[in-house]
């Protein structure tokens, strides 16, 4: 059984039932994900991938419909007692079904029933209440990491909890691909700066556009005042959020998926943080970063998050590689500024890409799948 909340969880798992099947191909899979799990043969009760939400008021807005899909797996879990249950990313929810059929399996001493029970990607309890490493410990059999800090960081905190670091699976997805960046400082440059373009990559959730996507706009406006000859474009993850971005004033191309094509011809992007923030860092573009949400999250966030930056590649390098603005400093006139910064400073360009190849090249070769897949065939 398989949960992914977010389209990039679904590729993951996606990608863990192919490198799965490779040593079961009679093997099994159901569980709750989006399209990409469903074309890899995974059974989906729902597509859960269409309620991904952000922050503490997005999430209270869905409570009930979160308990119902929540209650709704757990019946179909307890019903059809898989071998193995892995939570795909999407960690507030996936910690708590963990826990929850944990729970049902020690109220039920007398059942045979005791899956092993698994996360891929870890939830960021380093960053934030990392008290919830102890419930990791007590419930999952199986951590699979893919940054490389996380295992020693665990291994200090909770080492009864197995914690295996499979490396980035962005490195593997995007081996093959024509336009990845090389060791190559001066071929990664000519790759990435074939035209002059700014890159919007305001998020991949409905919220996130409603709130990153005016002021990213109100930026871009800015930018072209000063550098009218500047090329924009936006890229989205999926179609339906299209009419939105166009109901909020998006009056530029606009591209759906296809994202490596859009970094490699890209001098500059302007990003939400979060998982695109590493696939800017391996095509090596430097980016302005953003992060905007509700009052009443950001002020939850500022007592409890404990990392000095929200962009991971920032966190890798343990430096601000990636200008960041969190929250009120997220203004049109402050990304305009550290984009414009970049966009003419070609030597702090190439500076930034020098430092995110070091970063790229931390987080392990081609194949995470491939040993996720290894290491949950090993608990069997």
């Amino acid at each position: 059984m398989l949960i992914a909340g977010e389209a990039s969880g679904d590729l993951l798992a996606a990608e863990l039932v192919s490198a799965l099947r490779g040593n079961l191909p009679a093997a099994k899979f159901f569980g709750a994900g989006g399209a990409k799990m469903s074309d890899a043969g995974v059974e989906l009760a729902f597509d859960l991938t269409q309620h991904s939400v952000i922050g503490i008021t997005d999430v209270l807005k869905k409570i009930l419909k979160f308990r119902e899909l929540f209650n709704q797996l757990l019946a179909l879990a307890i019903e059809r007692q898989p071998d193995v249950i892995i939570g795909v990313d999407y960690g507030g929810f996936n910690l708590r079904f963990g826990q929850a059929v944990k729970k049902h399996v020690r109220d039920n001493p007398f059942s045979k029933w005791n899956p092993k029970i698994v996360q891929f990607v870890s939830p960021q309890v380093w960053a934030s209440r990392p008290g919830r490493a102890k419930k990791l410990a007590a419930d999952y059999d199986l951590l699979l990491s893919i940054f490389p800090f996380e295992k020693a960081w665990y291994a200090q905190r909770v080492p009864q909890l197995r914690v295996e670091f499979v490396g980035h699976p962005m490195i593997g997805r995007f081996k093959n691909d024509d336009l990845r960046l090389t060791s190559d400082p001066a071929e990664r440059a000519s790759i990435v700066n074939r035209r002059s373009q700014i890159l919007l990559l305001p998020g991949s959730r409905k919220a996130e556009l409603q709130r990153h996507l005016p002021t990213l706009l109100g930026a871009l406006k800015l930018i072209r005042e000063k550098l009218p000859e500047v090329r924009a474009k936006m890229v989205l993850p999926n179609p339906s959020l299209l009419q939105l971005a166009k109901s909020l004033g998006a009056n530029l191309e606009i591209q759906i998926g296809e994202l490596p094509w859009a970094l490699a011809e890209s001098d500059v992007a302007i990003a939400s943080t979060g998982t695109v923030t590493m696939e800017c860092a391996f095509y090596g573009v430097p980016t302005v970063t953003l992060y905007k949400t509700s009052a009443l999250t950001y002020q939850i966030a500022k007592r409890i998050v404990t990392v000095k930056s929200l962009t991971m590649p920032n966190l890798l390098a343990g430096e601000d590689v990636y200008p960041e603005f969190v929250q009120h400093a997220a203004t049109p006139e402050n990304l305009a500024h550290a984009a414009l910064a970049l966009l003419q400073d070609p030597a702090r360009r190439q500076q930034i890409k020098t430092k995110l190849a070091e970063i790229i090249a931390t987080l392990g070769e081609p194949g995470a799948a491939k040993r996720a897949a290894d290491a949950i065939l090993s608990l069997l």
